[in-house]
Protein backbone atom coordinates (compact mmCIF):
# COMPACT_ATOMS: atom_id res chain seq x y z
CA UNK A 1 0.00 0.00 0.00
CA UNK A 2 1.91 3.17 -0.92
CA UNK A 3 1.76 6.39 0.62
CA UNK A 4 -1.15 8.22 -0.93
CA UNK A 5 -3.72 5.07 0.12
CA UNK A 6 -2.38 5.39 3.46
CA UNK A 7 -2.76 9.38 3.94
CA UNK A 8 -5.70 8.56 2.20
CA UNK A 9 -7.05 6.25 4.95
CA UNK A 10 -5.99 8.44 7.67
CA UNK A 11 -7.63 11.47 6.41
CA UNK A 12 -10.80 9.31 6.54
CA UNK A 13 -11.03 8.13 9.82
CA UNK A 14 -10.42 11.83 11.62
CA UNK A 15 -12.93 12.82 9.68
CA UNK A 16 -15.69 10.00 10.43
CA UNK A 17 -14.10 10.29 13.89
CA UNK A 18 -15.02 14.17 13.85
CA UNK A 19 -18.07 13.62 12.68
CA UNK A 20 -19.32 11.42 15.01
CA UNK A 21 -17.97 13.32 17.94
CA UNK A 22 -20.52 15.80 16.45
CA UNK A 23 -23.36 13.86 15.83
CA UNK A 24 -22.81 12.66 19.57
CA UNK A 25 -22.83 16.33 20.22
CA UNK A 26 -26.04 16.85 18.91
CA UNK A 27 -28.00 14.07 19.71
CA UNK A 28 -27.62 15.36 23.14
CA UNK A 29 -28.40 18.83 22.34
CA UNK A 30 -31.70 17.87 21.31
CA UNK A 31 -32.54 15.18 24.28
CA UNK A 32 -31.40 18.12 26.75
CA UNK A 33 -32.56 21.47 24.65
CA UNK A 34 -34.67 22.47 27.33
CA UNK A 35 -31.89 22.97 29.49
CA UNK A 36 -30.96 26.10 27.46
CA UNK A 37 -33.90 28.42 28.92
CA UNK A 38 -32.53 31.84 29.47
CA UNK A 39 -33.67 32.67 32.76
CA UNK A 40 -35.18 36.47 32.01
CA UNK A 41 -36.66 37.09 35.59
CA UNK A 42 -34.85 37.90 38.64
CA UNK A 43 -33.86 34.90 40.95
CA UNK A 44 -33.93 34.47 44.28
CA UNK A 45 -32.32 31.76 46.39
CA UNK A 46 -33.69 30.52 49.48
CA UNK A 47 -30.02 31.64 51.12
CA UNK A 48 -27.34 33.93 49.93
CA UNK A 49 -24.24 32.12 50.86
CA UNK A 50 -20.98 33.82 51.20
CA UNK A 51 -18.74 34.09 48.56
CA UNK A 52 -15.02 34.90 48.37
CA UNK A 53 -14.22 36.33 44.31
CA UNK A 54 -10.38 35.89 44.68
CA UNK A 55 -9.03 38.66 41.36
CA UNK A 56 -5.56 37.99 40.12
CA UNK A 57 -3.78 40.81 38.39
CA UNK A 58 -0.47 41.01 36.64
CA UNK A 59 -0.64 44.20 34.76
CA UNK A 60 -4.20 44.87 34.29
CA UNK A 61 -4.05 48.70 35.11
CA UNK A 62 -6.54 49.53 31.97
CA UNK A 63 -9.24 46.62 33.21
CA UNK A 64 -8.54 45.91 36.64
CA UNK A 65 -10.72 48.78 38.06
CA UNK A 66 -13.56 47.86 35.97
CA UNK A 67 -13.42 44.58 36.79
CA UNK A 68 -14.24 45.22 40.42
CA UNK A 69 -16.85 47.34 39.83
CA UNK A 70 -18.20 44.40 38.05
CA UNK A 71 -18.35 42.36 40.95
CA UNK A 72 -19.61 45.40 43.53
CA UNK A 73 -22.35 45.70 40.61
CA UNK A 74 -23.56 41.85 41.23
CA UNK A 75 -26.96 41.15 42.02
CA UNK A 76 -26.35 39.47 45.43
CA UNK A 77 -25.85 40.63 49.11
CA UNK A 78 -23.16 42.93 49.18
CA UNK A 79 -22.52 42.06 52.69
CA UNK A 80 -22.33 38.41 51.30
CA UNK A 81 -19.64 39.27 48.49
CA UNK A 82 -16.10 39.41 49.59
CA UNK A 83 -13.03 39.99 46.76
CA UNK A 84 -9.70 39.77 47.40
CA UNK A 85 -7.33 41.23 44.59
CA UNK A 86 -3.91 39.85 44.36
CA UNK A 87 -1.60 41.71 42.61
CA UNK A 88 1.47 39.53 41.03
CA UNK A 89 4.21 41.87 41.12
CA UNK A 90 3.06 43.69 38.35
CA UNK A 91 5.21 46.66 36.59
CA UNK A 92 2.55 49.02 35.49
CA UNK A 93 0.39 50.93 37.51
CA UNK A 94 -2.18 48.12 38.62
CA UNK A 95 -1.14 48.24 42.00
CA UNK A 96 -1.90 51.79 42.13
CA UNK A 97 -5.63 51.41 40.51
CA UNK A 98 -6.33 48.24 43.19
CA UNK A 99 -5.62 50.81 45.83
CA UNK A 100 -8.38 52.67 45.12
CA UNK A 101 -10.48 49.80 46.81
CA UNK A 102 -8.84 49.50 49.98
CA UNK A 103 -10.99 51.09 51.68
CA UNK A 104 -13.95 48.88 51.17
CA UNK A 105 -14.79 46.48 53.65
CA UNK A 106 -15.92 43.51 51.30
CA UNK A 107 -12.23 43.97 49.93
CA UNK A 108 -9.02 42.56 50.64
CA UNK A 109 -5.37 43.71 48.90
CA UNK A 110 -2.35 41.71 48.88
CA UNK A 111 0.80 41.89 46.91
CA UNK A 112 3.51 39.59 45.81
CA UNK A 113 6.64 38.82 43.53
CA UNK A 114 5.79 37.79 40.44
CA UNK A 115 5.48 34.10 40.61
CA UNK A 116 2.26 33.52 37.99
CA UNK A 117 -1.27 33.52 37.97
CA UNK A 118 -1.50 30.46 40.14
CA UNK A 119 0.38 31.63 43.02
CA UNK A 120 -1.31 34.64 43.08
CA UNK A 121 -4.37 32.72 43.19
CA UNK A 122 -3.20 30.41 46.33
CA UNK A 123 -2.17 33.20 47.70
CA UNK A 124 -5.72 34.35 48.04
CA UNK A 125 -7.31 31.14 48.87
CA UNK A 126 -5.17 31.20 52.58
CA UNK A 127 -7.56 34.11 53.32
CA UNK A 128 -10.74 32.72 51.98
CA UNK A 129 -12.92 32.27 55.03
CA UNK A 130 -16.05 31.81 53.19
CA UNK A 131 -18.01 28.52 51.50
CA UNK A 132 -17.74 29.42 48.13
CA UNK A 133 -14.84 30.84 46.35
CA UNK A 134 -14.44 31.97 42.80
CA UNK A 135 -11.52 33.19 40.10
CA UNK A 136 -12.19 36.46 37.97
CA UNK A 137 -9.99 37.15 35.29
CA UNK A 138 -8.83 40.81 35.50
CA UNK A 139 -9.66 41.12 31.78
CA UNK A 140 -13.16 40.74 32.34
CA UNK A 141 -16.22 41.84 33.49
CA UNK A 142 -19.56 39.60 35.12
CA UNK A 143 -22.93 40.51 34.20
CA UNK A 144 -24.86 41.54 36.83
CA UNK A 145 -27.17 37.84 37.08
CA UNK A 146 -23.74 36.00 36.51
CA UNK A 147 -23.05 35.18 40.13
CA UNK A 148 -27.13 34.44 41.64
CA UNK A 149 -27.97 32.41 38.87
CA UNK A 150 -24.83 30.08 39.05
CA UNK A 151 -25.53 29.95 42.73
CA UNK A 152 -28.92 28.24 41.93
CA UNK A 153 -27.04 25.37 40.77
CA UNK A 154 -25.69 25.13 43.89
CA UNK A 155 -28.70 25.32 45.42
CA UNK A 156 -30.76 23.02 43.15
CA UNK A 157 -28.26 20.49 43.54
CA UNK A 158 -26.00 20.00 46.22
CA UNK A 159 -23.84 17.28 45.04
CA UNK A 160 -21.94 19.90 42.58
CA UNK A 161 -18.93 20.93 43.36
CA UNK A 162 -17.89 23.59 40.82
CA UNK A 163 -19.93 25.69 38.33
CA UNK A 164 -18.64 27.74 35.40
CA UNK A 165 -20.12 30.75 33.32
CA UNK A 166 -20.10 31.27 30.04
CA UNK A 167 -17.30 33.25 28.33
CA UNK A 168 -18.33 36.03 25.66
CA UNK A 169 -15.64 37.94 23.53
CA UNK A 170 -16.58 41.36 24.86
CA UNK A 171 -16.81 44.65 22.77
CA UNK A 172 -14.52 43.71 19.26
CA UNK A 173 -12.42 46.59 17.77
CA UNK A 174 -11.53 44.85 14.39
CA UNK A 175 -11.48 41.78 12.38
CA UNK A 176 -9.44 39.59 15.00
CA UNK A 177 -11.42 40.52 17.73
CA UNK A 178 -15.07 39.84 15.97
CA UNK A 179 -13.52 36.61 14.65
CA UNK A 180 -13.39 35.36 18.00
CA UNK A 181 -16.76 36.58 19.19
CA UNK A 182 -18.55 32.99 17.15
CA UNK A 183 -15.70 30.78 18.90
CA UNK A 184 -16.38 31.86 22.09
CA UNK A 185 -20.84 31.04 21.11
CA UNK A 186 -19.43 27.77 20.14
CA UNK A 187 -17.44 26.99 23.00
CA UNK A 188 -20.58 27.91 25.65
CA UNK A 189 -22.82 26.07 23.40
CA UNK A 190 -20.23 22.84 23.49
CA UNK A 191 -18.87 23.35 27.37
CA UNK A 192 -23.42 22.97 28.26
CA UNK A 193 -23.58 19.98 26.19
CA UNK A 194 -20.36 18.37 28.52
CA UNK A 195 -22.02 19.66 31.64
CA UNK A 196 -25.15 17.33 30.42
CA UNK A 197 -22.86 14.30 30.04
CA UNK A 198 -20.24 15.47 33.40
CA UNK A 199 -17.33 15.42 30.71
CA UNK A 200 -16.40 19.41 31.16
CA UNK A 201 -12.56 19.46 31.13
CA UNK A 202 -11.91 22.68 31.97
CA UNK A 203 -13.54 25.52 34.10
CA UNK A 204 -11.73 28.60 32.86
CA UNK A 205 -10.66 31.55 34.84
CA UNK A 206 -13.73 34.15 34.32
CA UNK A 207 -16.33 33.41 36.80
CA UNK A 208 -16.18 30.19 38.43
CA UNK A 209 -17.32 29.73 41.15
CA UNK A 210 -16.06 26.32 43.84
CA UNK A 211 -16.88 24.82 46.75
CA UNK A 212 -13.98 26.03 49.40
CA UNK A 213 -14.07 22.28 50.08
CA UNK A 214 -12.33 21.75 46.97
CA UNK A 215 -9.15 23.14 47.60
CA UNK A 216 -9.20 22.01 51.24
CA UNK A 217 -9.12 18.66 50.13
CA UNK A 218 -7.78 18.60 46.75
CA UNK A 219 -5.16 21.18 47.60
CA UNK A 220 -4.30 24.38 45.77
CA UNK A 221 -3.98 25.18 42.36
CA UNK A 222 -0.71 23.85 40.49
CA UNK A 223 1.19 25.53 37.78
CA UNK A 224 -0.02 22.87 35.33
CA UNK A 225 1.62 24.35 31.99
CA UNK A 226 0.29 27.73 32.69
CA UNK A 227 -3.24 25.95 32.59
CA UNK A 228 -3.86 26.36 36.19
CA UNK A 229 -7.64 26.17 35.80
CA UNK A 230 -7.95 22.58 33.59
CA UNK A 231 -5.83 21.29 35.62
CA UNK A 232 -8.33 21.77 38.56
CA UNK A 233 -10.94 20.47 36.21
CA UNK A 234 -8.93 17.17 35.70
CA UNK A 235 -8.15 16.84 39.38
CA UNK A 236 -11.54 17.22 40.29
CA UNK A 237 -12.68 14.86 37.61
CA UNK A 238 -10.46 12.19 38.80
CA UNK A 239 -11.91 12.49 42.24
CA UNK A 240 -15.34 12.56 40.86
CA UNK A 241 -16.33 15.73 41.78
CA UNK A 242 -19.69 17.14 39.93
CA UNK A 243 -18.81 20.05 37.90
CA UNK A 244 -21.79 21.83 35.68
CA UNK A 245 -22.40 24.80 33.50
CA UNK A 246 -24.44 27.67 34.05
CA UNK A 247 -24.82 28.91 30.15
CA UNK A 248 -26.87 32.16 31.32
CA UNK A 249 -24.63 33.21 33.80
CA UNK A 250 -22.43 35.91 31.48
CA UNK A 251 -18.31 37.04 32.05
CA UNK A 252 -16.86 39.66 29.11
CA UNK A 253 -13.37 38.92 28.69
CA UNK A 254 -11.33 40.55 26.13
CA UNK A 255 -9.96 39.49 23.76
CA UNK A 256 -6.67 39.59 21.86
CA UNK A 257 -6.76 42.56 19.02
CA UNK A 258 -3.65 40.95 16.82
CA UNK A 259 -3.40 37.22 15.31
CA UNK A 260 0.77 37.33 16.74
CA UNK A 261 -1.19 37.82 20.16
CA UNK A 262 -4.14 35.16 19.46
CA UNK A 263 -1.61 33.02 18.18
CA UNK A 264 0.48 33.56 21.59
CA UNK A 265 -2.97 32.59 23.47
CA UNK A 266 -4.09 30.18 21.66
CA UNK A 267 -0.60 28.17 21.78
CA UNK A 268 -0.51 28.61 25.42
CA UNK A 269 -4.23 26.67 25.65
CA UNK A 270 -3.39 24.01 23.08
CA UNK A 271 0.16 23.44 24.76
CA UNK A 272 -1.61 23.06 28.44
CA UNK A 273 -4.58 20.82 26.79
CA UNK A 274 -1.90 18.63 25.14
CA UNK A 275 0.21 18.94 28.46
CA UNK A 276 -2.39 17.87 31.39
CA UNK A 277 -3.80 14.99 28.75
CA UNK A 278 -0.58 13.70 29.13
CA UNK A 279 -0.24 13.92 32.79
CA UNK A 280 -3.85 12.63 33.00
CA UNK A 281 -3.36 9.94 30.28
CA UNK A 282 -4.44 7.19 32.99
CA UNK A 283 -8.11 8.46 32.97
CA UNK A 284 -8.18 8.14 29.59
CA UNK A 285 -11.01 4.76 28.36
CA UNK A 286 -11.46 4.41 32.62
CA UNK A 287 -14.88 2.98 32.98
CA UNK A 288 -15.14 4.72 36.50
CA UNK A 289 -15.14 8.15 35.19
CA UNK A 290 -17.90 7.42 32.22
CA UNK A 291 -18.19 10.23 29.56
CA UNK A 292 -15.22 12.40 30.45
CA UNK A 293 -12.64 9.22 29.82
CA UNK A 294 -14.62 8.00 26.81
CA UNK A 295 -15.62 10.66 25.53
CA UNK A 296 -14.36 14.21 26.53
CA UNK A 297 -10.31 13.16 26.31
CA UNK A 298 -10.64 10.86 23.31
CA UNK A 299 -12.47 14.00 21.84
CA UNK A 300 -9.64 16.27 22.56
CA UNK A 301 -7.15 13.50 21.11
CA UNK A 302 -8.75 13.28 17.97
CA UNK A 303 -9.02 17.26 17.61
CA UNK A 304 -5.05 17.61 18.32
CA UNK A 305 -4.18 14.97 15.57
CA UNK A 306 -6.69 15.99 13.40
CA UNK A 307 -5.48 19.54 13.27
CA UNK A 308 -2.20 18.60 13.23
CA UNK A 309 -2.87 16.00 10.13
CA UNK A 310 -4.48 18.32 8.28
CA UNK A 311 -1.74 20.91 8.49
CA UNK A 312 0.45 18.65 7.53
CA UNK A 313 -1.53 17.34 4.32
CA UNK A 314 -1.99 21.19 3.40
CA UNK A 315 2.10 21.70 3.09
CA UNK A 316 2.71 18.15 1.55
CA UNK A 317 -0.07 19.29 -0.67
CA UNK A 318 0.95 22.53 -1.33
CA UNK A 319 4.66 21.45 -1.96
CA UNK A 320 3.34 18.91 -4.53
CA UNK A 321 1.72 21.51 -6.09
CA UNK A 322 4.67 24.03 -6.04
CA UNK A 323 7.51 21.35 -7.03
CA UNK A 324 5.25 20.33 -10.16
CA UNK A 325 5.01 23.83 -11.09
CA UNK A 326 8.47 24.96 -10.73
CA UNK A 327 8.98 21.86 -13.13
CA UNK A 328 6.88 22.81 -15.43
CA UNK A 329 8.38 26.21 -15.52
CA UNK A 330 11.99 24.80 -16.12
CA UNK A 331 10.56 22.62 -19.26
CA UNK A 332 8.44 25.36 -21.32
CA UNK A 333 8.82 28.22 -19.32
CA UNK A 334 5.44 31.38 -18.89
CA UNK A 335 2.96 30.36 -20.98
CA UNK A 336 0.09 32.77 -21.26
CA UNK A 337 -2.66 30.57 -22.47
CA UNK A 338 -2.11 28.02 -20.19
CA UNK A 339 -2.07 30.65 -17.41
CA UNK A 340 -5.99 31.60 -18.41
CA UNK A 341 -6.77 28.09 -18.04
CA UNK A 342 -5.33 27.78 -14.59
CA UNK A 343 -8.62 27.87 -13.27
CA UNK A 344 -11.76 25.66 -14.51
CA UNK A 345 -14.95 27.78 -13.05
CA UNK A 346 -17.11 24.61 -14.01
CA UNK A 347 -15.01 22.12 -11.94
CA UNK A 348 -16.29 21.17 -8.35
CA UNK A 349 -14.90 18.61 -6.12
CA UNK A 350 -17.74 16.18 -6.17
CA UNK A 351 -15.78 13.60 -4.39
CA UNK A 352 -17.71 12.09 -1.03
CA UNK A 353 -15.00 13.87 0.94
CA UNK A 354 -16.46 17.34 -0.39
CA UNK A 355 -20.22 16.52 1.43
CA UNK A 356 -18.44 15.16 4.57
CA UNK A 357 -16.61 18.95 5.14
CA UNK A 358 -19.54 20.58 4.05
CA UNK A 359 -21.43 18.65 6.95
CA UNK A 360 -18.66 19.21 9.39
CA UNK A 361 -18.80 23.10 8.45
CA UNK A 362 -22.69 23.12 8.53
CA UNK A 363 -22.33 21.34 12.22
CA UNK A 364 -19.85 24.12 13.26
CA UNK A 365 -22.12 27.07 12.01
CA UNK A 366 -25.11 25.34 13.96
CA UNK A 367 -22.96 25.26 17.12
CA UNK A 368 -22.17 28.86 16.30
CA UNK A 369 -26.15 29.32 15.90
CA UNK A 370 -27.41 27.52 18.71
CA UNK A 371 -24.60 29.03 21.19
CA UNK A 372 -25.59 32.90 19.93
CA UNK A 373 -29.39 31.92 20.93
CA UNK A 374 -27.71 30.92 24.84
CA UNK A 375 -26.18 34.05 25.15
CA UNK A 376 -27.96 36.49 23.25
CA UNK A 377 -31.25 35.42 22.44
CA UNK A 378 -30.91 36.13 18.99
CA UNK A 379 -31.29 33.37 15.87
CA UNK A 380 -29.48 34.61 12.94
CA UNK A 381 -26.17 34.29 10.96
CA UNK A 382 -23.48 37.51 11.43
CA UNK A 383 -20.60 38.25 9.30
CA UNK A 384 -18.46 37.55 12.53
CA UNK A 385 -18.65 34.31 11.31
CA UNK A 386 -17.07 34.50 7.89
CA UNK A 387 -14.17 36.37 9.74
CA UNK A 388 -14.08 33.75 12.10
CA UNK A 389 -13.83 30.70 9.32
CA UNK A 390 -11.12 32.55 7.43
CA UNK A 391 -8.97 33.55 10.10
CA UNK A 392 -9.13 29.79 12.07
CA UNK A 393 -9.33 27.75 9.61
CA UNK A 394 -5.99 28.66 9.05
CA UNK A 395 -4.38 29.50 12.61
CA UNK A 396 -6.16 26.47 14.13
CA UNK A 397 -3.97 23.63 12.61
CA UNK A 398 -0.87 25.96 12.96
CA UNK A 399 -0.62 26.70 16.90
CA UNK A 400 -1.58 22.64 17.37
CA UNK A 401 0.66 21.79 15.72
CA UNK A 402 3.22 24.01 16.97
CA UNK A 403 2.05 23.13 20.70
CA UNK A 404 2.66 19.68 19.77
CA UNK A 405 6.69 20.36 18.63
CA UNK A 406 6.70 22.54 22.05
CA UNK A 407 5.71 19.51 23.81
CA UNK A 408 7.82 17.30 21.84
CA UNK A 409 10.91 19.89 22.15
CA UNK A 410 10.02 20.64 26.15
CA UNK A 411 9.64 24.62 25.24
CA UNK A 412 7.75 26.48 26.86
CA UNK A 413 5.25 28.99 25.36
CA UNK A 414 5.18 33.02 26.76
CA UNK A 415 2.44 34.10 28.73
CA UNK A 416 2.25 36.82 26.23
Amino acid sequence: MDMVSISSIIFYVLIFLCIYIQVFLYVTFFENRKGFTIRKKTIHLSKYPLVTIIIPCWNEEKTVASTVDSVLGLNYPRNNVRIILVDDGSTDNTWNEILKFKDRKNVKILHKENGGKYTALNLGLEHVETEFVGCLDADSKAHPESLVRIMSYFEKDSMLMSVASSVIASHPQNIVQSAQRPEYYLTAFAKKLLGFLNGIFVVPGPLTIFKKEVFDKLGPYRYAHNSEDMEITYRMQKNHYKIDQCHDAYVYTNTPPTILKLYKQRLRWVYGSINNLIDYRELLFKKTHGNFSFFTLPMITISIISASYLLGRIVYTLGNYAHSKFLQFKLIGFNISYASNFFDPFFLNMRPIFFIIVLFYFFNIFSIVVGRKMIEGKWHLSVDMIYFFAIFSVCVPIWFFNAILDTVISRKPSWR
